[in-house]
């Protein structure tokens, strides 16, 4: 069974919105959800005003919401974070019925956590749920949040940032398989980051935080570190690979940067792993056929 696979997209266009409204219609959607007949007016206030395609900076307003994709790239929900000093606050909705249960939910809360750690900085993450809301509660502890205060219509959890990175390194149940780099890639890739600190790295300074870092000289020698070169099957081409820095990056020698999508998504996995990853607004799914070469296994350690 392949395990649960989420995308948060920031873009929000016209399609979107009456998605969002025919959600909003259901009662069993919005029961817990405070605001729900706000938002739905909101919504069909825009769509009766703004003819634009993409809605994107209107729904941007006061926080920031994100489409959430299946692996097929069918909307399945949103997420919205909303910045109040160094904390934030996540509302999710999962929001056709036939979806629920399939443990979508914390992987769109893991996504979430991603974007309001490591881009938005924030130093704690909250959600508030209504106690009876039991699907959302067990996804919100799943994740790693903890309670902090309850009332009869409230209960009220958090995760921290010193929290959130501690298990990333733990690997909790739904995430996925730990990836291995080594000392010196990851100290290179941690200066990279913060010289290029923003969404570009989200990605990447995840999946770094993540890994377990080794001695270049104990690295498996079918693990794609910096510098390997790795044939690939994308969807169903076949093309071979070359993961290198930034200023090293170039299409026509094959020579993808780490900061890039498919770049970023193969750092650290070995021969025969397969990853969905979103790249270009559509899910790709990636199978490292063999790695090429690997300069740990050829004795470059300069590179």
């Amino acid at each position: 069974m392949s395990r649960p696979f989420i995308s948060l997209c920031p873009e929000i266009t016209r399609s979107n919105a009456l998605t969002l409204m025919n959600w909003l219609e259901d009662e069993s959607v919005t029961h817990h959800l405070s605001d729900s007949r706000h938002v739905s007016r909101f919504i069909e206030q825009v769509l009766d005003r703004v003819q634009m395609p993409i809605l994107t900076h209107l729904f941007n307003q006061g926080g920031r919401f994100f489409m959430a994709y299946d692996r097929h790239d069918v909307p399945v929900g949103f997420v919205r974070l909303v910045k109040t000093g160094v904390d934030c606050e996540m509302v999710l909705v999962i929001g056709d019925r036939d979806n629920w249960g399939r443990k979508l939910g914390a992987s769109a809360i893991r996504e979430g956590m991603k974007l309001a750690f490591f881009d938005m900085r924030a130093d704690k993450l909250i959600a508030k749920i209504h106690p009876d809301n039991v699907r959302s509660l067990k996804a919100f502890v799943r994740c790693g949040f903890q309670l902090e205060s309850e009332t009869p219509t409230l209960a009220s959890f958090a995760l921290s940032s010193a929290r959130y990175r501690w298990l990333l390194r733990e690997s909790p149940e739904g995430e996925p398989a730990h990836i291995t780099i080594t000392e010196i890639d990851k100290a290179r890739l941690l200066d990279l980051i913060a010289l290029e600190q923003g969404p570009a790295v989200v990605e990447l300074e995840h999946e770094v935080e993540r890994a377990i870092v080794v001695d270049p000289r104990q690295v498996a020698r079918d693990v794609v570190t910096m510098n390997s070169r790795a044939l690939l099957q994308l969807d169903d081409e076949e093309v071979e690979v070359a993961l290198v820095y930034p200023e090293d990056a170039g299409d026509s020698a094959g020579k993808l940067s780490v900061c890039s999508g498919i770049g970023t998504a193969i750092l650290g996995y070995k021969e025969g792993d397969a990853i969905d990853w979103r790249i270009s607004d559509r899910t790709r799914r990636i199978w490292i056929e063999k790695v090429l070469y690997q300069p740990e296994a050829a004795g470059d350690f300069h590179l």
